[in-house]
């Protein structure tokens, strides 16, 4: 189930990925991060998807940016981006935005 519609604004991180073949250590480590974002007050969510091809996406909701900048900005995942770019990814893009408009559908 994606994240629900917020009340704008808020912001979006999106990180696209292409993974190396070296995974070791990738399962665990992503868990970490899920977990210590949790932390972070205005965080609302993260969605992810990846396809069979090895493209994966994942989207950061976050209330402001002080709560984007304070995940951005944490040590331990700053420690995790690092050994990311050493070892897990191919290539990354980062993408961060500001909602301006914002709704959902659920069939009931």
């Amino acid at each position: 189930m994606p994240i629900e519609a917020y009340e704008p604004p808020y912001y979006v991180a999106v990180f696209t990925t292409v993974r190396t073949q070296e995974q070791s250590g990738y399962c665990e480590t992503n868990a970490r991060m899920e977990e210590l974002v949790k932390d972070i007050p205005g965080y609302l969510g993260m969605d992810h998807a990846q396809t069979p091809g090895g493209l994966g996406i994942t989207v950061g909701y976050f209330r402001d940016a002080e709560a984007l900048t304070e995940w951005r900005t944490n040590a331990e995942h700053r420690a995790a981006q690092e050994r990311g770019r050493a070892e897990w990814y191919q290539s990354y893009t980062l993408h961060v935005a500001k909602v301006e408009r914002s709704h959902g559908f659920l069939r009931g």
